[in-house]
């Protein structure tokens, strides 16, 4: 297994295949049916590098493309010096097979080598799975909770804090 920033001649397509896997696998009873089952292939292709702080990570198996991260300098207002991981997913066959903390520790230490000292990530309220994914890394629940819609339901988002200055 292999960790690297994206890169510009990476397939897209392979990129837009993890997200949209593994939405339809763990948010599946979270988000309704009706949003994940509409997810377009290839929804995720446009997926880049767009600032000077936005770095996307490529968890490779071989060439296939496995797993993957964005990170970027905090996209919230009430918090203009945290580093913040925007993404993590998995292809659905290689979760708990123990390779999403490496990726995580990758996205957190490319935060770091950027000058971020504290580094956030929401998470959806109902995925336990991922809570506790993220609380045995080291993050912690900060109470701060904001909402979307999908498909006219409501889900919550919690914010989750590293522990640990960088």
């Amino acid at each position: 297994m292999t960790i690297r920033p994206i890169l510009p001649d990476d397939d897209r397509m392979a990129l837009s295949r993890v997200y949209e896997e593994s939405w339809k696998t763990v948010y599946r009873g979270i988000i309704p049916d009706e949003f994940l089952d509409s997810i377009p292939v290839g929804s995720w292709m446009a997926a880049r590098q767009d600032g000077p702080t936005d770095r996307t990570l490529l968890l490779l198996d071989g060439d296939d493309v496995i797993g993957v991260s964005t990170v970027c300098r905090s996209r919230f207002p009430d918090w203009p010096d945290h580093g913040e991981v925007v993404s993590l997913y998995l292809r659905p066959a290689y979760m708990d097979r123990g390779l999403g903390g490496p990726l995580l520790e990758a996205a957190v230490d490319a935060l770091g080598a950027q000058g971020f000292h504290q580094v956030f990530l929401w998470v959806l309220e109902e995925n336990a799975r991922a809570r506790h994914f993220y609380e045995k890394h080291g993050f912690a629940c900060s109470g701060e909770v904001m909402e979307s819609d999908f498909a006219g339901k409501t889900v919550r988002e919690v914010r989750y804090v590293l522990q640990k200055p960088l």
